[in-house]
């Protein structure tokens, strides 16, 4: 039985897929009809492959996750079998919570593309488990990583996800306050508690370039002391730095491209955005030396800084019009998956550096006595 970063994996993609499925979970209302009642439906007569491809790829990770999480915690005879009948039950929960929503629509098909997703998602699993890949993964691992590396390499796989939902600055994730004072003035609407709300004297301002530049450096910068944090060697985190930047760069085009278009998939790489990402590469080259206490330090100082410069901008308008592109059509299938991620993936790592610092406080005082 090893600990693997498949298991807190799954529970963030069901989570997500919850999310997706229920999204926007508004005007809820019973229809007098039994949840369960489209499993004897007929089948819809219009489909797209779209929405096949769409279905069955959705549940392919939660499969793999899930099915990986059971071979290496000692369950490996029943991965596939388990894999697929959480995936099942999953997806028979949400098309039945479907029925509740007037923008959803629960159908039998997708029940059965999304099983069919689950199954190929552990058979790939189980097939790699056999081919030796997983092993060789579990090899790489222990060359690479610290042994106690699980929490930031959940973050590491999650950050280019998080960036494919379009952000007002490039790499600026996390920029949220707007949209939660929004919200708590909504849900305290007519209520006396409003008054508490403080009240800005000064509207948020949008970022100057230089504020710019700062928040694209850092933006790249965080996870990159992020990998350096559990990589002890120096050659191998400059070839993770080089990679994250590759792997940022592509996501972020390919959100550029998804949100406006192909021909504009680069429009995001002003000179702002260039200087920062010189900036970030120029640091992470001088970081690669510095030993893990200095990086956990200044990650965190990097962290503050940055969501606090990003919480004291809006978004613009033409940024708005771009989010409701992903949030009609074709787009809400993956709004609810990237957008949480946009939104809570600094605050996550913030709190995982924090729980490392408080664990690491009474075992130097141990030590020290």
């Amino acid at each position: 039985m090893h600990k693997t970063s498949a298991a807190p994996l799954s529970v963030v993609y069901a989570g997500l897929i919850v999310y997706a499925s229920l999204y926007p979970f508004a005007d809820w209302r019973d229809q007098g009809i039994l949840p369960w009642a489209f499993l004897s439906a007929p089948f819809p007569k219009y489909w797209t492959g779209f929405d096949v491809a769409v279905n069955v790829a959705g549940y392919v990770p939660l499969g793999f996750l899930l099915a990986l999480t059971a071979s290496r915690t000692g369950r490996a005879p029943y991965a596939v079998g388990l894999a697929t009948l959480v995936g099942v039950v999953l997806s028979l929960g949400m098309e039945s919570l479907q029925g509740y929503l007037p923008v959803r629509v629960p159908s039998n098909v997708d029940l059965g593309l999304n099983g069919l997703g689950a199954w190929i998602g552990a058979a790939l699993a189980w097939a790699m488990e056999k081919l030796g890949v997983i092993a060789h993964w579990s090899r790489f691992r222990s060359r690479w990583f610290v042994a106690d590396a699980r929490g930031a390499l959940v973050l590491l796989a999650l950050w280019p996800l998080a960036l494919l939902f379009p952000a007002a600055v490039p790499f600026g994730l996390g920029q949220v306050l707007e949209r939660l004072e929004a919200a708590l003035v909504a849900a305290l609407a007519d209520t006396p508690f409003l008054e508490w709300l403080p009240v800005r004297d000064i509207e948020l301002q949008p970022l100057v370039p230089g504020m710019e530049l700062v928040c694209v450096a850092l933006g790249v910068l965080i996870p990159c002391l992020l990998g350096f944090f559990v990589i002890p060697s120096v050659g191998r985190r400059a070839w993770f730095a080089f990679m994250l930047f590759v792997a940022g760069m592509g996501v972020t085009a390919l959100s550029a491209a998804l949100s406006f278009g192909p021909e504009h998939a680069w429009a995001w790489f002003s000179l702002p955005v260039k200087l920062g990402l010189i900036g970030a590469g120029t640091l992470a080259c001088v970081m690669l030396w510095l030993p893990r206490r200095a990086v956990l330090a200044l990650v965190l100082l990097a962290l503050g800084i940055y969501l606090s410069l990003l919480n004291q901008s809006p978004a613009s308008p033409y940024f708005e019009q771009t989010l409701s592109d992903w949030e009609q059509g074709r787009f809400i299938r993956f709004h609810g998956l990237a957008q949480w991620l946009g939104w809570l993936w600094p605050y996550a790592a913030l709190v995982y550096l924090l729980i490392l610092v408080g664990d690491a406080a009474p075992k130097k005082l141990e030590s020290a006595t």
